[in-house]
């Protein structure tokens, strides 16, 4: 079984509450569970321009893994009303 892990710091450059940012997040937490993968805000959950997300999935075929990462980033940079400061992946 192959664990993938994929982190990623956010920006909201036009954010300007905590509601703004949140609401941004949950609609990007609705897109991803179509992908089958699970996700978590990590970090600055209390500042309104940041946020740093956790995105997992598991398959027994790594290249799959591999590929709902893929999608996920892709979909995550196509729709986000921000910016994708990092991206990172880990593997398991």
């Amino acid at each position: 079984m192959v664990v993938g892990l994929l982190i990623l710091d956010l920006h909201f450059p036009h954010a300007r509450s905590l509601k703004d940012k949140r609401h941004e997040l949950q609609g990007i937490k609705d897109r991803l569970r179509r992908h089958n993968a699970a996700v978590a805000e990590l970090d600055h959950q209390d500042v309104w321009q940041r946020s740093r997300l956790g995105i997992v999935t598991l398959n027994a075929d790594a290249s799959m893994v591999e590929s709902i990462l893929d999608r996920v980033l892709r979909d995550v940079e196509s729709r986000l009303n921000g910016v994708v400061a990092a991206a990172e992946r880990r593997f398991l």
